[in-house]
């Protein structure tokens, strides 16, 4: 079974940058797709970000050419790298990882906030 591990998030002032890594238990080469949602205070969960076996990347508009999602397969770890952050970003994020097209793991979630 599958376990994800999410860390790197803090409290960032606005227009700053940081960098979340979710690390795998098992080989991240095999998963069928691997992304980030998040979830602000009373608002929905929203795809951030996820990425396929072969890299290519889907972003949400409002995050384009800001963040980045990235994996190493080495490692065993997905990233999404924030850059230019904004007030409305801060939410708990979640990394997630697709073993097959009908499972779907959750990592437990790592607090963004961004705040002057």
């Amino acid at each position: 079974q599958v376990q994800l591990v999410e860390s790197g998030g803090g409290l960032v002032q606005p227009g700053g940058s940081l960098r979340l890594s979710c690390a795998s238990s098992t080989r991240i080469s095999t998963m069928y797709v691997m992304g980030w949602y998040r979830q602000a205070p009373g608002k929905q969960r929203e795809l951030v970000a996820e990425i396929s076996p072969g890299g290519r990347t889907n972003l949400a508009d409002s995050v384009k050419g800001r963040f980045t999602i990235s994996k190493d397969n080495t490692e065993n770890t997905l990233y999404l790298q924030m850059n230019s952050l904004k007030p409305e970003d801060t939410a708990v994020y979640y990394c997630f990882a697709d073993p097959n097209p009908t499972l779907r793991t959750w990592g437990q979630g790592t607090s963004v906030t961004v705040s002057a």
